[in-house]
């Protein structure tokens, strides 16, 4: 896999120790993704993990307090990925309306394998967040955790899109609504086409259906 050479910064409020800052962290990272996507997150245990990497399961507290830390880094390191290749596609275009097509396709659109750095499997990452990154805020202490800024960068990419959105109809009541919604709805339908293809209109094979769904949706939605 090609690495880019892009350094994704991630708050440090998410680990004890920066995972990026070592050959140990980042394999830790790499399986750490690849067995979350393969037992799911309920399955996945650091334990699995340190046998996986060879390394007692206490050098994997060094980085991380808990599993649900390190899911947190993960969906930090997502959003963060997503928001820099919002910033890196629609910097050059010109007109609004190119700005939140382009937007709503990165937003929309499967990741694949090779579109992040070296030790990061962009496909998996891409599915842990479709089927584990709501565990991240469907919990009990989801108040505490947005007060330490856990979901910032979530919350940049939707300002970020819906700023896009005012640019075009800038009465439009409800830019974040419709954004989070294009966000989560893509997910749900990418995992019904997968899981309960009853429940969609995708074809599995046909993923692209979803963007031209949601451009649609949000073109028809803001009436500029």
């Amino acid at each position: 896999m090609k690495d880019l050479k892009i350094q994704i910064n991630v708050s440090s409020d998410t680990y004890l120790r920066d995972p990026n800052g070592s050959k140990l962290g980042r394999k830790i990272i790499s399986n750490g993704i690849d067995l979350i996507d393969e037992l799911g997150f309920e399955g996945f245990t650091f334990k699995k993990l340190g046998k996986k990497i060879g390394s007692p399961e206490s050098s994997i507290y060094r980085y991380f307090e808990s599993k649900h830390m390190l899911l947190v880094y993960l969906t930090n390191w997502y959003w963060s990925w997503i928001e820099y290749k919002l910033v890196f596609s629609t910097i050059n275009l010109s007109s609004s309306e190119q700005k939140l097509e382009k937007a709503i396709k990165i937003l929309t659109e499967s990741t694949k394998k090779d579109d992040l750095l070296s030790h990061i499997n962009g496909a998996a990452l891409d599915r842990i967040i479709m089927n584990e990154g709501g565990k991240t805020y469907h919990i009990k202490e989801v108040d505490a955790e947005n007060k330490k800024g856990y979901f910032k960068v979530y919350e940049q990419v939707v300002k970020r899109v819906s700023e896009i959105v005012l640019e075009l109809n800038p009465e439009y009541q409800y830019p974040h609504m419709l954004i989070t919604t294009v966000i989560e709805g893509a997910y749900l339908q990418s995992f019904f086409a997968e899981h309960i293809p009853t429940l969609t209109d995708v074809d599995g094979k046909h993923k692209s259906i979803i963007s031209e769904f949601y451009i649609k949706l949000v073109f028809n939605a803001i009436k500029y």
